[in-house]
């Protein structure tokens, strides 16, 4: 919720209405080309990962993405 909590008055400011769906977690190994996406908020529960892996394979398509319900 941290990070909403910063990112939607500036989205308003732009004329944009955010809610947040859930969260989680994004673990990054630049060095291996992994991506792991898992875990949730605790203020606004689990987010749909493979959406989010969807998402990051447009920016990340030679890279290895993965998901997991997995808290840790």
């Amino acid at each position: 919720d941290h990070i909403f909590e910063k990112v939607n008055p500036e989205m308003e400011k732009l004329g944009y209405e955010c809610k947040c769906l859930g969260g989680g977690k994004i673990e990054h190994n630049s060095k291996d080309k992994k991506i792991r996406v898992f875990g949730l908020s605790t203020g606004y529960g689990k987010a749909d990962h493979s959406v989010t892996v969807e998402i990051l394979k447009k920016e990340y398509a030679d890279y290895e993405i993965t998901w997991s319900d997995d808290k840790k």
